[in-house]
């Protein structure tokens, strides 16, 4: 079992669906383990099947009485076409409970509902927070400017967008979102693979100096510089 779930963490985000199929094996061998349904929770997760995502960390949430999983489980609500749902848990006593990390977690997946519901205003204001405002960078400090950003953005305030998104550019250490990119964007910057340029040139060169050929029913001119046979000698 144990090994099946690191089999889980290891290829969850290179191989989702074979981290799924590891977790069904380690859920065939001990579903009893909180940890177990848990990860297959994230298993399932992962491959964007909400409604078995959900019925795991309900059972994860049951052995061990935490609410640590209580924002994931909002945001299988939201896959699951839920998103009203979601917002009821966002307001939810098992929040308070949550660590700092995961009442920003909340946040988000809220705000991801107000959208769900083309409440737009109503998801920039969810973001508005100490946790935006502060000028220390903790873990979730990239996620939450990022998706402050591109609310802004959607609601056409391209202005303040930019400027979310640089900040989120300052935060994003390890590169995690593609902040970078949608600034360029909002910048008018195109970026230009030359590698790609350069295999083109060549199939270019190649193309023009390929030796010619000839058609198998094109009839092929007499060779002129052979000599002619002698005829008369002895």
């Amino acid at each position: 079992m144990a090994r099946n779930l690191v089999m889980v963490a290891k290829l969850i985000d290179e191989d989702p669906e074979q981290a799924y199929g590891y977790s069904k094996v380690a859920l065939r061998l001990a579903s009893r383990v909180a940890a177990v349904r848990e990860a297959a929770g994230f298993a399932a997760y992962t491959n964007q099947k909400y409604s078995e995502a959900l019925a795991e960390f309900r059972a994860a949430r049951r052995m061990t009485g935490s609410a640590e999983l209580w924002p994931v489980m909002a945001d299988c609500e939201r896959g699951l076409g839920r998103p009203e749902k979601a917002l009821d848990m966002a307001g939810a006593p098992e929040v308070q409970r949550l660590d700092k990390a995961g009442q920003v977690e909340m946040r988000l997946v809220a705000a991801g509902a107000r959208r769900d519901m083309d409440q737009l205003d109503a998801a920039i204001v969810t973001l508005q927070s100490p946790e935006l405002a502060a000028n220390s960078v903790q873990p979730w400090t990239a996620r939450l400017r990022y998706a402050y950003a591109d609310a802004l953005q959607a609601a056409g305030r391209e202005e303040e967008a930019r400027e979310w998104f640089a900040k989120t550019l300052e935060a994003d250490r390890d590169g995690a979102t593609d902040a970078s990119d949608r600034l360029a964007e909002l910048d008018g910057v195109e970026f230009v693979d030359a590698f790609d340029d350069e295999i083109e040139a060549d199939a270019d060169r190649e193309e023009r100096t390929a030796e010619p050929t000839v058609r198998a029913d094109e009839p092929v001119a007499a060779d002129r510089s052979e000599p002619e046979a002698e005829s008369g000698r002895d």
